[in-house]
């Protein structure tokens, strides 16, 4: 089994229920990080505001940094869903 195959999703309805649960995590990440940064652009056009703006910036930039952390982390969790008996023989040549 290999990482980021769309097959992996379509396994078994744990595989599809974990990629729904996911893509909703990644969903609301990416809300998160463009509402951060739409808020944080208007604070700057305010000087008494941008500090708080950068802090907006700030937090959008890790929520965007976390999108392939979901990513990655799902695939993990897909790739240990998959077939044992097939990593076991790959393992052994």
């Amino acid at each position: 089994m290999q990482f980021f195959r769309h097959e992996n999703r379509e396994k078994s309805e744990a595989s599809r229920d974990l990629w729904a649960r996911y893509e909703i995590y990644y969903t609301f990440v990416d809300f998160g990080a463009a509402f951060a940064f739409i808020i944080g652009s208007v604070m700057f056009f305010s000087e008494d505001w941008q500090t708080p703006g950068t802090w907006l910036f700030l937090i959008g930039s890790i929520l965007f940094a976390m999108k392939p952390t979901i990513r990655l982390v799902r695939e993990i969790k897909l790739y240990r869903m998959g077939d044992y008996d097939d990593l076991a023989q790959r393992l052994k040549h």
